[in-house]
């Protein structure tokens, strides 16, 4: 425990070491990406969203999408960006995967405090539905922890994975309804939302919060079997492979 909270406190303190700005670019990323995502949909796309403001609407989807790019991005380069310390003591690898996740959960939490702001220039009604919002965020940290270990581990092995990410992730923004409602979503195609948790975490998060009303309990369950899955074989992948992990850094 207390080394996981040295690795944390030490990448949270590297990523803004001898910036001006310091912290304040963990708030100014995600607005500055919100406002201009915001003006081309909302006045030139004109994606429609009913009852909520689209930079609400927009800004509720980007959080938990950013915090699980920033994640996987992260944890994925954490054990190559670590090589020293696991070729010079051993203790358990995952701790560095754990440590990486919670420093962007730090991030998260500072960039949240603009969206609760938009949330009452809005006038968004709150009601004890908000609560869903901590089942929903367990939830997603399962299966970015999940995700984490296997990246993290094969990409000690091929360094190409790192690359390969950010291109599935670009293109995964896109396949999860981050920047458009999925009722605009061709029907046919809305199954691709069922197999992704992230889509459907990001549905439960809007309504939730925007709508006050009750998340799909049946979806939320199959995202949290299907992240408990990840979860499940990413562990064991990861400490299998863990015994030659200061072999190859």
């Amino acid at each position: 425990m207390e080394l996981t909270r040295e690795l944390t406190t030490r990448e949270i303190k590297a990523r803004y070491k001898q910036s001006i700005l310091g912290y304040a670019w963990v708030i100014l990323n995600p607005l500055f990406q919100m406002l201009v995502m915001a003006f081309v949909f909302s006045h030139i796309v004109r994606f429609p969203t009913v009852g909520t403001p689209y930079t609400v609407f927009l800004y509720a989807g980007l959080l938990p999408w950013t915090l699980f790019a920033n994640s996987l991005v992260g944890a994925t380069n954490s054990l190559v960006s670590s090589a020293n310390l696991i070729k010079k003591i051993y203790f358990p690898r995952e701790i560095f995967v754990i440590s990486t996740i919670l420093s962007k959960i730090v991030d998260f939490l500072l960039a949240s405090t603009v969206f609760v702001i938009f949330l009452l220039f809005a006038h968004t009604p709150l009601t004890f539905n908000l609560l869903w919002v901590i089942p929903i965020f367990l939830i997603q940290q399962i299966f970015t922890y999940g995700l984490s270990l296997i990246l993290a581990a094969i990409n000690l092995f091929y360094r190409d994975i790192q690359y390969v990410l950010s291109l599935i992730l670009t293109i995964g923004m896109y396949l999860t309804p981050v920047i458009y409602p999925t009722e605009i979503f061709p029907t046919e195609f809305r199954w691709i939302f069922q197999l992704n948790p992230m889509a459907v975490i990001i549905n439960a998060y809007r309504e939730s919060i925007l709508s006050g009303g009750m998340p799909n309990l049946v979806s939320l369950g199959i995202a949290l079997a299907v992240s408990s899955l990840i979860t499940f074989v990413g562990y064991r992948l990861f400490k299998r492979l863990e015994g030659v992990f200061a072999d190859v850094v």
